[in-house]
């Protein structure tokens, strides 16, 4: 596989991301409320992977039992928890805040192998954790810059706090499904419990949502957080994975973050400081060593290669 189509699929997830930490501030909540956009988003998503489901593995089931207890773990976890999680925080906070903090999902993934799946936590990466969580706590208690749009950033700070780590332990949770079911398998099933769940969260704050005050611009925003960030920002990622090593497409996480803070500074809806330039790169040092792996298993992976 071409190496520049590689690279083109995991710059364009990474771009609809980051772009999204800017656009959802035009939205939420000035037009609609988090939980609100939250239903459009996974509803959205869920009749969309349902139909590819039927389309790619139409007979496909999820066993009862284990499976499907998981499968209900990570549709609340990392559907329904993580999106109502994530907005709310991005409603309330700043977009670069916003975007560090979901940098802490690799410690969390970490924590949750070495705490379910017995891996093993190296003198490196228990550093990276500490540095992680000190970076974020300093972050999460900093006062925002001068001019950038926050109405309660101390919240907003916890909710994606609250994000990153059920994000994290969704990944963990997810990856035995992905790895015995078709993928549309595992989705549709997340998406239709998370589409139960927010419906039941957000459904007042959808019907209560005042459209007639919509503009074509808030409308395309919305209609990019359904289409854009969940659909194709996931085949593109899904897509590169399969080809990409864990190491190149952990350097697009960095690569997200510099996007963010390209487009919240353009757009100006944040400001770059020292003070959130010293916290990103106390924050981004940990994730780098938590993301190093044991010389022994890289060892071994150079072994199999």
């Amino acid at each position: 596989m071409s190496p520049f189509r590689i690279h083109l699929a995991l710059f364009g997830a990474a771009l609809i991301y980051a772009a999204t930490y800017s656009l959802a501030k035009d939205l939420m909540p000035a037009y609609i409320e988090p939980q609100a956009a939250v239903v459009w988003r996974v509803v959205g998503a869920a009749l969309v992977f349902a139909a590819l489901k039927r389309w790619a593995a139409p007979h496909e089931r999820i066993a009862a039992g284990a499976d499907t207890w998981r499968a209900i773990a990570c549709g609340v976890l990392g559907i329904a928890l993580n999106q109502v999680a994530f907005f709310k925080g991005l409603a309330l906070t700043t977009p670069i805040n916003a975007a560090l903090l979901q940098t802490l999902t690799p410690i969390v993934v970490v924590l949750a192998s070495a705490a379910l799946l017995g891996e093993r936590l190296t003198p490196a990466r228990v550093l990276g954790v500490g540095l992680g969580t000190l970076g974020a706590a300093l972050l999460i208690l900093s006062r925002p810059a001068a001019g950038a749009a926050a109405a309660d950033p101390l919240l907003g700070n916890l909710y994606l706090m609250g994000n990153a780590s059920v994000f994290g332990l969704y990944v963990v949770l997810v990856g035995p499904l992905m790895r015995k079911y078709h993928a549309f398998t595992v989705l549709a099933r997340c998406f239709l419990v998370g589409a139960v769940l927010v419906l039941l969260l957000g459904l007042p704050d959808a019907i209560a949502t005042d459209y007639g005050r919509f503009t074509p611009k808030i409308w395309a925003e919305l209609g990019y957080m359904v289409v854009f960030l969940t659909i194709l920002a996931y085949l593109l990622n899904n897509w590169a994975l399969k080809y990409a090593s864990p190491a190149l497409s952990g350097v697009y996480i960095y690569v997200q973050q510099v996007l963010v803070v390209v487009i919240a500074v353009a757009l100006g809806t944040d400001t770059v400081t020292f003070d959130k330039a010293w916290q990103a790169a106390i924050i981004l040092l940990g994730v780098w060593l938590v993301g190093r792996k044991p010389k022994a298993a890289a060892a071994e992976a150079e072994a199999a290669d």
